[in-house]
């Protein structure tokens, strides 16, 4: 017998909480380096870095997620290999003379 895995789905409050605090940040981060008493070389630099980092963020996720989703794929089909060998398996069977 297998037992699925037990799948958590996001809720609608948790992605908005995400969405919402990932926009607060993006724009208080771009606020601060428009308002930077810097000049435009180092403020195009902070720009660059930012742009950076954020895609950087998404793809760090991204790779997270697809390993995570490749563990469970291969979990499920090492389990389903098992209960083939368990179901195959007779111990009361004894091979013929």
């Amino acid at each position: 017998m297998a037992t699925d895995s037990v799948q958590r789905p996001t809720t609608a409050a948790f992605f908005l909480q995400s969405a919402i605090a990932f926009g607060l940040s993006l724009t208080a981060l771009v606020v601060g380096i428009v308002k930077l008493p810097v000049g435009p070389w180092e403020r195009g630099f902070l720009a660059i870095g930012l742009l950076f980092v954020v895609s950087s963020a998404f793809t760090l996720a991204k790779c997270v997620r697809d390993r995570q989703e490749v563990e469970e794929v291969t979990s499920r089909v090492d389990r389903a290999r098992i209960d083939k060998l368990l179901t195959e398996q007779d111990p009361f069977h004894t091979p013929a003379p």
